[in-house]
């Protein structure tokens, strides 16, 4: 009798496993469809499978008998890469603390770094969070502004003293700290403007009324009174009175920006979303092993699709 491998702990054993393309195949397959194979398109289980293509047709409401494979429906739809190499980069795109570059991931997998870049991009899609349960208890409320040092930009596009986040682009970030046995979690989102409605009405979508919210001393901020028990630090003054303090949220600003300036150099504000959702969801599942991170996100590359005239072009994510 056939002894089954053991699903991966570590990158070795993953490139390994991966390495036979039924095996990564039937992972897919398995994780995509537990209950079994259906129709992508119409959801019907009346399907029949073409092995020696890997490929099934819908016996169902779909008209002409439409066939499919386990990459439609999926962030790897249309791409010739292998399922191998998919499973792959995502495991080295969960298992790195700073994230890895697209030159990186390139040699890593043997693709040119203009197809990394473009796979770096749609597994960060499917790692966005579109729904989060809302924070309670202990809350911080912070942002701050990314891009480029005044010291390092040419004279005509520096902004002068006091307006370090004119030309910055500037991220909202709502962090739950941990009791126990649950750690922190944390949400970010770009945000057009520091103005009171655009930050009083994030911390409202992401936090339950009632719950304690420390902030700095801006005044946009102020509005959050009326609803919720809100905690003042002016870091003018001291950065923590006892539990009073935004130090949890400095800290993963640090863990963010760390991760902009080193393996990624640069990002342009179009992007910048992206690269959040990625940090965000390598913070918020820190306590997981490499393989039960990759398990975590796996799932989710289903119904989501992102073209690369969409990523390159007018925005407009082609999200089924």
């Amino acid at each position: 009798m056939k002894k089954e491998k053991q699903f991966p702990k570590t990158l070795v054993d993953a490139i390994k496993y991966f390495a036979d393309q039924q095996v990564a195949h039937d992972f897919v397959v398995s994780m995509r469809w537990p209950k079994g194979v259906k129709c992508p398109r119409c959801g019907s289980r009346r399907v029949s499978f073409t092995a020696n293509r890997k490929v099934w047709t819908c016996n169902g409401r779909c008209p002409k008998r439409q066939q499919f494979s386990v990459k439609v429906g999926t962030i790897m739809e249309d791409s010739p890469i292998g399922i191998d190499k998919w499973l792959v980069a995502m495991w080295l795109i969960l298992s790195a603390k700073n994230g890895i570059s697209s030159y990186e991931l390139g040699k890593a997998v043997g693709v040119t770094q203009k197809t990394a870049w473009f796979l770096n991009h749609r597994i960060r899609f499917a790692l966005h969070s579109g729904s989060i349960e809302k924070m309670s208890g202990i809350c911080e409320a912070d942002e701050s502004y990314i891009g480029a040092k005044a010291r390092y930009m040419h004279k005509d596009k520096r902004t002068g003293v006091g307006h370090a986040g004119l030309r910055k682009t500037a991220v909202q970030g709502i962090l739950e700290r941990g009791t126990g046995e649950k750690h922190s979690r944390v949400v970010l989102k770009v945000v057009p403007n520091t103005r009171r409605p655009e930050l009083c009405g994030n911390v409202r979508e992401h936090i339950e009324k009632g719950s304690t919210v420390c902030t700095d001393a801006l005044m946009s901020y102020d509005d959050l009174e009326r609803d919720y028990d809100r905690r003042v630090i002016d870091h003018a003054e001291s950065y923590a009175h006892g539990h009073v303090h935004t130090n949890c949220l400095e800290n993963f600003w640090s863990l963010l920006k760390r991760a902009l300036k080193g393996p990624y150099v640069n990002v342009e504000p179009f992007h910048l979303f992206r690269y959040l959702d990625e940090q965000a969801f390598r913070f918020n599942e820190r306590k997981l092993t490499d393989s039960e991170r990759f398990l975590a996100a796996v799932p989710s590359i289903v119904g989501r699709r992102l073209t690369y005239r969409g990523l390159t072009g007018n925005m407009e994510l082609a999200a089924t």
